[in-house]
């Protein structure tokens, strides 16, 4: 395929997934990757991409949730030294990993947990976004910390933002409301893809004319789609984001079998 219809084709996919995936509460990193590898680019380019364009929907989609003061400062913090840790370790690390095991591990989570949210659109009850914000006992600080840091090396040896298992944690374990789930999410993915960045940096050159074209492109998706999910029901945005696991459990699936 021409180079031109590959970045056409780029910029306009980015968007898309940009807009979708900012509704959710993430970055889009989750399928950036399958899409720049489909498009014909390396692995570590894509992935190392995807954690720019990752930092970019998250910057731009959570400017929008802090305006509408839906991010929880003080708790998403609390996962920043973790996952700043585990994001910068995960992509040093990303040229010498295999991550097939891990990848294997991610499918069978995203299905069942793709179920559960899925399942809630139909669940009966009210939804929780008028409750206050939960508080948090110092073993929850500790289960954080801890999560935060796997998050963080997934998200740095697969480039994907982190959002997609940020989410339900706040929302399942830490019981927070999902639209703050979704907007807290944002501010610590930031912190994820950057750190995931500088890793990435340190083993090989990142492909800046790709970043600059797609980013432009993010930053416009990521923007829109903040701005509607303001206006969508939290149930929905649950059964969305079920739906966007069971897809992207197939994408890394059918990516498995390839291989095999």
């Amino acid at each position: 395929m021409d180079i031109n219809n590959v970045l056409l084709l780029a910029v306009f996919f980015s968007f898309l997934l940009a807009f979708v995936f900012s509704m959710f509460g993430q970055g889009g990193g989750s399928v950036y990757s399958p899409l720049l590898i489909l498009l014909s680019y390396s692995v570590l380019i894509s992935t190392s991409t995807s954690l720019v364009l990752n930092l970019i929907t998250s910057v731009s989609a959570g400017y929008v949730f802090y305006r509408n003061k839906m991010i929880d400062m003080k708790a998403s913090f609390m996962f920043v030294p973790g996952i700043v840790v585990g994001a910068f370790a995960g992509g040093a690390l990303s040229k010498f990993v295999n991550s097939s095991v891990l990848l294997w591990l991610f499918v069978f989570f995203l299905l069942i947990l793709g179920a559960k949210m899925g399942y809630t659109y139909w669940e009966k009850g009210k939804d929780n976004e008028d409750e206050p914000l939960p508080k948090l006992s110092t073993g929850m600080y500790v289960l954080i910390i801890v999560f935060s840091f796997a998050v963080g090396i997934i998200s740095g040896l697969l480039g994907v933002g982190g959002g997609i298992l940020i989410v339900p944690f706040m929302t399942y374990v830490l019981k927070y409301p999902t639209k703050s789930a979704a907007g807290s999410s944002h501010l610590i993915i930031s912190f994820s893809a950057l750190a995931g960045i500088i890793g990435h940096a340190t083993s090989h050159r990142l492909d800046y004319p790709l970043i600059a074209i797609t980013g432009i492109a993010v930053l416009i998706g990521g923007n829109l789609g903040a701005r509607f999910s303001l206006r969508v029901k939290p149930k929905m945005i649950k059964a969305g984001l079920g739906l966007i696991m069971w897809a992207l459990a197939g994408q890394i699936l059918i990516k498995l079998l390839a291989f095999m």
